[in-house]
Order: C-alpha cells, then sequence, then structure tokens
C-alpha cells in the first residue's frame, strides 16, 4: 500500500525583473527563479535556495505545498526543476496552483516488496523494468510511492502497471500493459540449460594412391 506524505510550506516572493538578466540576479542573492502557473496569469516567483532545499530533501517535493506568494496564500505543486548539469544545484523551478480536490496527473515511484520465490528457489533475477508510473488522482493525497508484493513471482513471471494497486480516487495514466518488474533466468543459467550442440563426427580424407 501507499503512505500520504506529510504537509509542506514555502515563501514565494514576486519577482519583477524577468528574463536572463533577472534570474542572474536572483541567483546572485542566494534565490532561484520560477514561476507560478495555472488558475490566472503565470507569475515569476524566486525562492530561498536553502528553503527550496529543504524542501527537496524532505521528501515532500511531489506533495501539495502551502504557498504565501507575496502575502497571499496559495496551493502549488512543484512541476520542474531545471538544475545545473554537474553541481545539480537547482537553476529554476516551477509550480502549479492547484486546488485541493483538482485532478493531477503525478510520476510516483514504485517499491517491491519480499523476496520472488524464482530468485529463492529457482535461481532467477528480479529485473525492475520502469521505477515509477504516472497516475491521476486528488491533489491532496498524492502518494509517497506504490508497492508491488513479488514474493509470489517464478521465474517468467512479470507485473504490469495495469496489476499495481493504487490508492482509492486515482487511476492509472501509464499503460497497463507496461511491465514494471520481472522475474528471469541468468544468462550463464540459460548458457547451461541449453541444449548441447549435435557433435559432428570428424572424416579423415585419405589421399588417392
Amino acid at each position: 500500500m501507499s503512505k500520504k506524505r506529510s504537509p509542506a510550506s514555502l515563501t514565494l516572493e514576486p519577482r519583477t525583473a524577468i528574463g536572463t538578466t533577472g534570474s542572474q540576479a536572483a541567483r546572485r542573492e542566494g534565490k532561484v527563479p520560477g514561476v507560478v502557473y495555472g488558475h490566472g496569469d503565470p507569475t515569476p516567483i524566486s525562492v530561498d535556495a536553502k528553503e527550496l532545499a529543504e524542501l527537496l530533501h524532505s521528501g515532500n517535493k511531489a506533495k501539495i505545498v502551502d504557498a504565501k506568494i507575496g502575502g497571499k496564500h496559495d496551493s502549488v505543486l512543484l512541476r520542474r526543476i531545471e538544475a545545473h548539469p554537474i553541481s545539480r544545484k537547482p537553476l529554476s523551478v516551477d509550480f502549479q496552483r492547484v486546488s485541493r480536490d483538482e485532478a493531477v496527473t503525478a510520476t510516483v515511484t514504485v517499491l517491491t516488496t519480499g523476496t520472488p520465490v524464482g530468485v529463492r528457489d529457482q535461481g532467477g533475477v528480479m529485473d525492475m523494468i520502469v521505477h515509477s508510473l504516472e497516475i491521476k488522482g486528488p491533489a491532496h493525497s498524492i502518494p509517497d510511492n506504490l508497492t508491488i508484493d513479488v514474493r509470489d513471482l517464478g521465474v517468467h513471471q512479470h507485473v504490469t502497471a495495469a496489476q499495481v494497486e493504487l490508492p482509492k480516487g486515482w487511476t492509472l495514466v501509464t499503460s497497463g500493459d507496461q511491465t514494471v518488474v520481472s522475474v528471469e533466468i541468468t544468462r550463464a543459467q540459460a548458457g547451461e540449460e541449453a541444449p548441447a550442440e549435435t557433435e559432428v563426427p570428424v572424416v579423415e580424407e585419405i589421399p588417392e594412391t
């Protein structure tokens, strides 16, 4: 089953200086430039880099954030983070305004529990084909993760996205045919179990005399 994230809050400051120059100025002040969109006109904002880092490391980054924007309270979801390719420091962020009961799409991590019988008793290996699924449901109840019990999976068996249990009120956006996790034999074992090649007799050529 899945768990719900704990509440989060953030202060977003309206930003009048936009464009590359405005973004660079915000970064020099220790802030990350961004925008809030949805339910009205987009609002350029900046957020304190340390406050954003706390949100990202708290496990709440896919949860509704109670945001204070220019003295007014709003509910937003963090939708995009552009990071530096080397330092991985956030360069810009996008937030989406949402109401708590609004239907939103979310990409949620898939976890497994248990050891497959195919791994434990049949010499197989488990392969996670995809590590997250896209689902749709109420913004106030985005789950932490989706969990699959893989204990009964034998060799050559798999679980598709359609077989993953979703929280109440949520539906699958990812194709239901998508394989999420499978158990297969190892290459080494496959080689051992391959039928032996038929031996071809060696014919010795005897020269004519």
